[in-house]
């Protein structure tokens, strides 16, 4: 019987996996995915894959693209795990807000949820926000797709309407975020986000307010680059006011007094007007956050028309590396005891100045191929290379672009940058791992291999 030799490459993929200690389908009991073979008629299997997630099937489509690299990372929950960093993070952000935003029983106004499902529809995470049909945040090559209707959660914003549904005014999501992106070292498939919201009644925004009763918070007005037409002007002014002050006096918690901060006109699909904040950190402009005022449609949709509010989103990871000096977002997944002893303090507003691990050596390789003339995207490799180099892999780099003059053909070169975090790797691991890629970029992207 002849073997095809796909099977040699999976088995190949196993046989790496294994020697690094790569679990490529390990998912901490949370997840897993499964085929049923099915008699179907003149005795022909049918094969269904599906994905298992907290108990739940998905019925994998022409959307699936979830690799189990990923797989593995959901229901980690590092936001949760004790001193880790983001948990750090997320509990002083918590203690800001439920020392200093109070109700009249003296309880806290914020809701705070950390431990919601990173599985979501693609309604919630996209048309409950009123991001368009046609949007580019939407595509498959931008996302973690179980399947057409089902996916792991683009931001914490995916739980906007749900909340405000329930009757909530003022809470906080966090949890784990997923998006296919470059390879360096701030940026990884899987992060951690803090989504806030507030509404205001109309009494509530204009109660500290000479004659507040006499202002209004809608009205039948214009769009303008600085409210949207059913906002009166002085109710903006007054909310954008208070999220600004809001935000800053969080960052001042974090960061101490004395912090240099600037705000940014930008374009979010469901607030406006919308801002970032960017504060200065050892000399240079960093962005942290973005916020603004939530597009009263959203509002009105999730049964809240009385009101208005404001929304911001932050990355835990962003701030952590920046507070505690934390060079590579890989890190923040390790289970090397010298980087999460560093972080057991007796208090959470503890300072921690992170103390690197014995730098070791990187190894680089280049890659080049021919790409296909249609259906070639760049995270499509940059996951692939996720799924069989896995945190290993540094850095990925396009170093060359390059169009032959005669047949039009379009060639990638990719500089590869390979670094254990806790010792130093082999060239002939190295090797073993790089052949892999070659090998399964061929197979499964349809590139003509130059190597």
């Amino acid at each position: 019987m002849r073997i095809p030799c796909k099977f040699f490459s999976y088995l190949r993929f196993q046989k790496v996996s294994r020697s690094l200690q790569l679990q490529p389908g390990d998912a901490g009991g949370n997840i897993k995915q499964f085929r049923n073979i099915t008699p179907g008629p003149s005795a022909r299997a049918t094969l269904s894959d599906s994905i298992e997630l907290f108990e739940k099937f998905y019925l994998r489509d022409d959307y699936t693209n979830v690799t189990p690299k990923i797989l593995s990372k959901v229901g980690k929950s590092l936001q949760n795990q004790k001193n880790h960093p983001l948990w750090l993070i997320k509990e002083r952000i918590k203690d800001h807000f439920y020392t200093h935003y109070l109700s009249r029983n003296r309880n806290p106004l914020f809701s705070v949820y950390d431990n919601l499902s990173p599985v979501v529809t693609t309604e919630q995470n996209f048309d409950s926000l009123l991001i368009p049909p046609d949007h580019a945040s939407r595509r498959k090559g931008d996302n973690f797709y179980l399947n057409q209707t089902n996916m792991l959660r683009a931001h914490t914003s995916a739980h906007q309407h749900e909340l405000i549904r329930a009757g909530l005014n003022a809470f906080l999501v966090v949890g784990d975020v997923y998006r296919r992106d470059e390879i360096d070292c701030s940026h990884y498939p899987v992060f951690h986000q803090m989504e806030g919201v507030r509404l205001f009644s109309k009494h509530e925004l204009f109660a500290n307010v000479q004659n507040g009763e006499e202002l209004c918070i809608f009205e039948k007005g214009c769009h303008t680059p600085y409210k949207q037409e059913m906002h009166t002007l002085e109710a903006v002014k007054l909310l954008e006011f208070d999220l600004k002050q809001t935000l800053k006096k969080v960052m001042t918690h974090l960061f101490g007094k004395g912090l240099e901060i600037r705000w940014v006109d930008c374009y979010f699909p469901f607030t406006h007007p919308s801002f970032e904040m960017e504060i200065k950190f050892q000399g240079e402009w960093m962005e942290v956050l973005g916020c603004g005022i939530m597009e009263q449609q959203l509002v009105n949709s999730a049964g809240a028309q009385d009101r208005i509010g404001y929304a911001f989103g932050l990355g835990l990871e962003r701030l952590a590396m920046i507070l505690y000096a934390i060079p590579d977002i890989r890190l923040f997944w390790s289970e090397d005891e010298r980087f999460s002893k560093q972080f057991q303090v007796t208090h959470i507003d503890q300072k921690v100045t992170f103390q690197p691990l014995s730098k070791y050596p990187p190894l680089v390789n280049d890659i080049s191929f021919w790409i296909p003339k249609e259906g070639y995207e760049k995270n499509d490799f940059y996951d692939l290379v996720r799924n069989i180099g896995g945190d290993l892999v540094e850095k990925v780099s396009l170093i060359d672009h390059f169009t032959h003059p005669k047949t039009e053909k379009v060639s990638h070169c990719y500089r590869i940058a390979y670094r254990h975090m806790e010792r130093t790797l082999t060239q002939e691991e190295v090797r073993t791992i790089h052949q892999a890629i070659e090998e399964m970029t061929v197979e499964k992207m349809g590139v003509e291999g130059r190597f």
